[in-house]
């Protein structure tokens, strides 16, 4: 799959928004990438887990590791087409842990993969989580990098798309400065 396709494939699912952002990181964005615009689609996900999975593919992880909660899918998928061990951390008092069992025995190879990238807080802290468990760390792959590519995670990277996306902090957000209110994203329905 090649890079201009990949993003085709964002903005064909509507998954590239346009408006005043509160990320996950707690910064402040003019562009959202909604990637469960494109993880609604179970045939699309695979072909995207497919790329990540191949470009892996010599590294033979034993467990393939994801973030809570759109890591869940990736890691899942990327897994399932490695043939291999799908296992997530969840957040719980603003830490990443292993909960429901699962675990990395010492010496295990793991790919850590994730949606999308936007400081690379959730991946170290992955990161840190899999070394401390004794787990080593084959390669990082994501669907998205909001960075283009300006992180170094100090392990073999790849993603998808890659994309410059400014993100601000709050005070230093020119939107913010100018009075434009937060975009509200990812509620429809009932309340």
């Amino acid at each position: 799959m090649s890079h201009t396709s990949n993003i085709e494939i964002l903005e064909e699912c509507g998954a590239i928004l346009h408006g005043h952002f509160l990320l996950t990181s707690g910064r402040h964005s003019e562009t959202y990438v909604e990637k469960f615009k494109v993880l609604q689609f179970p045939l699309l996900t695979d072909k995207l887990c497919r790329a990540i999975a191949d470009n892996f593919a010599e590294s033979k992880p034993h467990v393939i590791v994801g973030a809570a909660t759109g890591g869940i899918i990736i890691s899942h998928g990327v897994g399932r087409l490695m043939s291999t061990r799908s296992i997530f951390a969840e957040r719980v008092d603003k830490e990443l842990i292993f909960r429901r069992g699962f675990s990395i025995k010492k010496g295990e190879r793991v790919l850590i993969v994730d949606d999308v990238i936007t400081t690379g807080g959730s991946i170290f802290e992955l990161i840190d989580l899999v070394m401390h468990n004794g787990g080593v760390i084959m390669g990082i792959g994501a669907l998205i990098d909001r960075s283009g590519g300006k992180i170094d995670f100090g392990f073999p990277f790849y993603s998808l798309v890659s994309l410059d996306i400014p993100s601000y902090e709050p005070a230093e957000c020119p939107q913010c400065a100018n009075g434009i209110p937060l975009t509200s994203r990812g509620r429809t329905g009932r309340k």
